[in-house]
């Protein structure tokens, strides 16, 4: 109720359009037959679901329209951020603009249901009201796709991933491939019924490792992917080398997740989303950083440019959760970086070779 209360007064300090610039560069192609988002600059949903802290929902709520008024024009968001906060907070804002004006992508794989004071502290901070169980059948695609419309409060999705279907997740481990199973025959060809009769423009999967992409790509018919972690300047080697080519092929496209390493690459004290840091990390960060101050550029920006540059990638999606983080993050892809900078990267084998830049 405070957030309700409190809503006009935000509307009215950020509803100026006039810094309404889309970030030219970085515009998608119109010669792919598969669906993109027009621009590649996007607004990821993690910490709108109180990913590593318990933010405020007026503060989430004034990112997102700071991103919005800074020409943001793509949203992710997912029932597992926060389990429901994260679309019940982007969806407040979006409820309210042209359907036509912006992009909207969310996931599905787990469904919600109520329970009062549910616990799941690795995850998500604060209250949660809702658990959750997997179902990547057909009908359980449908009722996913159905309930984040109510969270969200809006009438349709354009893209739809199918979420955490990885080894990387936790609650599956080894037996992922049984999930993977039940979803190529479910979820995977209802997404596609769904593309085609006109309900979604695309489909594809949100994970954190390659090989669900690559198998996907044996067994149907996607049109984008979620790829979290695996593109950044810290880490892109298996993407650029093994993802990238395949997608291409098909003319499927390439969202990067975590571009800034959950952070990392912009000051955090944190890598990704588990607690440790891997070997070496720390000190390619302060290699990049060194080459960043060298040449004068925001370490943040170039992350956020290197993981925007190639022609495979449809969109990259840092999160925030305050009018700041936002606005820093639309700002860094209007920036110039000069040429130097990437040369000395690729001199001091900091990014692969045949890594694309920024022109």
């Amino acid at each position: 109720m405070a957030a309700s209360v409190a809503l006009p007064a935000f509307v009215t300090d950020l509803s100026d359009n006039s810094n309404n610039k889309t970030m030219e560069q970085f515009q998608n192609s119109a010669t792919h037959k598969r669906f993109r988002p027009k621009n590649k600059v996007g607004f990821g949903g993690v910490a709108l679901g109180n990913g590593f802290n318990v933010n405020p929902d007026i503060a989430c709520l004034q990112s997102v329209e700071a991103a919005w008024n800074a020409g943001v024009r793509y949203f992710d968001t997912s029932p597992w951020y926060g389990l429901g906060i994260s679309e019940r907070r982007m969806g407040l804002f979006l409820k309210d603009q042209q359907r036509e004006d912006y992009v909207i992508s969310t996931k599905i794989g787990r469904i919600l249901h109520p329970h009062d004071d549910f616990k799941l502290e690795e995850n998500w901070k604060g209250q949660l009201n809702f658990s959750y169980e997997y179902d990547y059948t057909a009908e359980g695609v449908r009722r996913s796709v159905e309930d984040s419309l109510q969270r969200l409060g809006i009438g349709s999705l354009d893209i739809v991933f199918i979420h955490d279907l990885s080894p990387d997740n936790g609650d599956m481990k080894d037996d992922w491939l049984k999930y993977f199973d039940i979803a190529a025959q479910g979820a995977m060809p209802e997404l596609t019924k769904m593309r085609e009769e006109g309900l979604i423009k695309g489909w594809g999967l949100g994970v954190n490792t390659i090989e669900p992409i690559l198998k996907t790509i044996e067994v149907a018919d996607p049109d984008i992917f979620l790829s979290a972690c695996q593109y950044s300047l810290i880490h892109h080697r298996d993407d650029l080398n093994q993802v990238f080519p395949k997608a291409a092929e098909r003319d499927i496209s390439i969202v990067v997740g975590a571009p800034l390493c959950a952070g990392f690459l912009a000051g955090k004290d944190r890598y990704l989303y588990g607690g440790d840091f891997p070997a070496g990390v720390k000190e390619k960060l302060a290699a990049l950083q060194r080459v960043s101050d060298n040449h004068r550029v925001d370490l943040r920006t170039a992350a956020l440019q290197f993981a925007a540059a190639p022609e495979v990638v449809s969109a990259v999606i840092p999160g925030a959760h305050t009018i700041q983080q936002a606005e820093e993050n639309a700002a860094s892809f209007k920036e110039k970086i000069p040429a130097a900078f990437w040369e000395e990267l690729k001199q001091e084998k900091l990014i692969e070779e045949n890594a694309p830049v920024p022109k």
